[in-house]
């Protein structure tokens, strides 16, 4: 059976040394051996669960989420890789959306074409956009931080047009609420918030279409604070929502548990 060195190992995935330090240190990504010299070796099924990782990394995921979802008896590699592939997918054919939106925007700058204003903001993450995140995000976070719950799913389909219209005016009303109870200088620790933050955990759990357990809930900020498509999302409601909405979450889910 073939090998690889830290060093190799590194070169070959374009990361650090220290990096897989780092995952061996955590639990996250072990060597399969450790020679009498005390370099560790990789085979082929850690190179395999390292490809994991970073994919998990690029689609915003914290580490100790990663490794929970990894470690779950559960984890199947090659549907883990299909729902990736299906998901990168998408955002490249958003992301060939903004270039064309961009190209547009400079083009209507520099007096070459008319811009039509329905377009400035083709591409963007839009409240429908994050519904759909939620729903991905369901699947990766359940109860036991890895649950995939098919029967929800099903109900998010059955879910009408008017139904997701209200419930994205809904959202819209309880962001609206938050970004001016920020804005007024409440920190984001404040138990003041506790109705608010309860308000947006409700919808969570009412687009999941099951629970939202406070552990999930608490993961889901974290996604919220690495992903770039929910902090670029959450900075158009207002400068350092992005910031201050995890941290409410987190800190309303940390009294809930302790009460």
């Amino acid at each position: 059976m073939k090998e690889w060195m830290v060093t190799d190992l590194a070169k070959l995935a374009g990361v650090s040394v220290r990096t897989l330090h780092h995952y061996d240190a955590i639990g996250l990504l072990s060597p399969v051996r450790v020679g009498e010299n005390r370099y560790r070796y990789y085979g082929e099924a850690e190179l395999l669960r390292l490809q994991q990782i970073l994919l998990y990394r690029e689609l915003g995921m914290p580490l100790e989420t990663i490794g929970s979802i990894l470690d779950d008896p559960r984890f199947d590699s090659l549907a883990a890789l299909n729902e990736q592939r299906s998901h990168l997918a998408a955002e490249a054919k958003r992301y060939r959306q903004l270039i064309r939106t961009i190209d547009r925007t400079i083009a209507h700058l520099k007096g070459e074409r008319a811009m039509q204003y329905e377009n400035l903001y083709k591409g963007f993450v839009t409240p429908e956009k994050q519904a759909e995140y939620e729903a991905w995000l369901k699947d990766r976070l359940g109860d036991s931080t890895h649950e995939k719950v098919t029967a929800s799913d099903s109900a998010a389909k059955a879910i009408s047009d008017q139904d997701m219209k209200e419930r994205m005016s809904a959202l819209a009303g309880i962001e609206a609420d938050l970004v001016k109870t920020m804005e007024d200088g409440t920190v984001p620790q404040a138990r003041a918030l506790d109705p608010l933050i309860q308000r947006h955990h409700a919808w969570v759990a009412q687009m999941w279409g099951r629970d939202c357990s406070h552990d999930a809930y608490a993961g889901l900020a974290d996604i919220y604070e690495s992903h770039d498509d929910f902090k670029q999302r959450y900075e158009t409601l207002s400068p350092g929502f992005s910031k201050w909405l995890p941290i409410a979450m987190r800190s309303w889910t940390r009294r809930v548990k302790e009460s």
